[in-house]
């Protein structure tokens, strides 16, 4: 199972959106991360046949994208602005969209349904209106809806995107246990859901595609670029002009900084192992 796509390139009028992408995804988590802009949510709607693409090739499990009916038997897709049928409830809504997907037979459907109420924490809130779910439930039910088919593929848009901290945990492992035998493409500008999802990511800016490989394989080119070091307060103007500052904690009169810099920016700075975000946002600084 594998996606592959070559050459991808997509505009919209002089405008540039996508610029000859070219990405092969296996099975399990895969991590799609750039900044609001870069042009991941538009390579989602190319993947699920909702626009088309300009240039290029994408083929999915050897099917190609020009082939819509049995691309969209292959995907399930989450999209960022999730919603459906506020005035149903939760088991009404399922068994609408999955009459829609093929699912003819009532015993079939119910025990579908059932099956996935359970999976994502909903089978008490089955009764409930759509619109009365809090945004962690909703995003649960999308899941839950993307997966009625039975796809091989899901795609996920800026899933945990305004969800409480725990809300964003349980989310995360919910498509963890979903990626077993499938391809889950996470789709977000938040970098820690990459950190703990996935293993192999794409990162876009610009419409242009930065790095494509192995989460430890960016951590490993970050090594030796992020430092820590204690600061006075009125030094962190200066500081900022000539350094990407990560984070800023006060510690009483000083400041402890977490920044970028290929050399030793202080003689009393620390080199630090660095995380996710530090080296997303040296990738970030070398564009």
């Amino acid at each position: 199972m594998n996606i592959t796509i070559n050459n991808l390139g997509k505009s919209y009028g002089k405008k540039e959106v996508l610029k000859e992408i070219n990405l092969e995804i296996e099975e399990g988590m895969f991590g799609l991360l750039g900044p609001n802009g870069a042009g991941k949510t538009t390579l989602m709607r190319i993947l699920t046949t909702l626009i088309p693409k300009n240039q290029g090739n994408i083929k999915i499990n050897n099917i190609d994208i020009s082939n819509k009916k049995e691309i969209r038997k292959t995907i399930g897709y989450l999209p960022q602005d999730f919603s459906i049928y506020p005035t149903m409830s939760v088991y009404e809504a399922l068994d609408y969209l999955a009459l829609l997907a093929g699912i003819k037979n009532r015993n079939i459907r119910k025990e579908r349904i059932e099956y996935l109420l359970q999976k994502v924490n909903l089978e008490n809130h089955k009764n409930t209106k759509v619109r009365a779910l809090s945004g962690g439930m909703k995003r649960r039910l999308g899941i839950a809806q993307a997966i009625l088919h039975h796809p091989k593929i899901i795609i996920v848009d800026e899933p945990t995107a305004g969800l409480d901290p725990e809300e964003r945990i349980r989310f995360r492992n919910l498509l963890r246990d979903f990626s077993e035998g499938r391809i889950v493409i996470l789709s977000t500008h938040i970098v820690e859901d990459v950190e703990f999802t996935c293993e192999n990511l794409a990162v876009l800016n610009n419409g242009g595609l930065l790095y494509t490989g192995k989460v430890k394989e960016l951590l490993q080119d970050a090594e030796g670029y992020v430092w820590t070091v204690n600061i006075k307060r009125e030094e962190l103007d200066s500081v900022r002009n000539e350094y990407q500052i990560i984070s800023t904690v006060s510690e009483g009169d000083l400041i402890k900084l977490r920044l970028i810099s290929k050399d030793k920016p202080f003689e009393n700075a620390n080199s630090v192992k660095p995380s996710i975000e530090d080296a997303y946002m040296k990738l970030m600084k070398e564009v």
